[in-house]
């Protein structure tokens, strides 16, 4: 093939007249550069309907691979700190059913109240009375209080109040009234006391 009459001839081409039956009869540098138009063409169109969606799903996939690989390193670190977390979930039970311990039933209720009554005989008070209120419902637990109100000297109130705080069961002091008795040297304290019951919750009391 001779280049340069082909470039020619190209050149003196009647564009306007070219007519894609008679393509045969075309410049050979034209049919050339035709069948390279078509060849990347088809290659274009090949990429769209067939690599495309492909480059696509492999783009998914590897979103999920990093997605699935940050999954494994954060179990994998929390498998590595769980005989820590194991045993800090030990020392919490363990320390659960200490408190749990102190918490009174509502049969253990009038002991309490007796010891109370003894730990302020103890001390030489004078007790006006205790007098239970009326339970409260809490989520978790049931609050048991109670007002109490005893006379006696300064010093053995103080050491009252330090024995029920060292009670084996939990009783929380509020509300404190502390007022001279008429007539006397002695002084009164009122106050109100509430010692707790842990609540079942309704699975608990369900299971056999």
């Amino acid at each position: 093939m001779n280049l340069r009459a082909e470039v020619r001839r190209l050149r003196e081409l009647d564009w306007r007249g070219l007519d894609l039956k008679e393509s045969g009869a075309w410049p050979l540098l034209l049919q050339w550069l035709c069948c390279l138009l078509v060849l990347g063409l088809t290659f274009a169109a090949t990429h769209w309907y067939l690599a495309g969606p492909k480059a696509d799903e492999l783009k998914r996939a590897e979103a999920e691979e990093e997605r699935l690989l940050i999954d494994y390193r954060n179990r994998a670190a929390q498998a590595a700190r769980l005989p820590d977390m194991l045993e800090q979930l030990a020392r919490l039970e363990s320390r659960m059913d200490e408190l749990m311990a102190m918490l009174p039933s509502g049969a253990e209720i009038p002991s309490l109240i007796d010891s109370i009554s003894e730990s302020a005989l103890d001390h030489h008070l004078t007790i006006d009375f205790i007098r239970l209120r009326s339970t409260v419902e809490r989520d978790f637990y049931v609050e048991r209080p109670f007002d109490l109100q005893v006379e006696g000297e300064y010093h053995h109130m103080a050491g009252f109040l330090a024995s029920v705080a060292a009670l084996p069961r939990i009783v929380t002091l509020h509300d404190f009234v502390l007022a001279p008795v008429e007539g006397s040297d002695r002084l009164r304290l009122s106050m109100l006391a509430r010692t707790y019951s842990y609540r079942a919750q309704p699975e608990e009391e369900a299971s056999p």
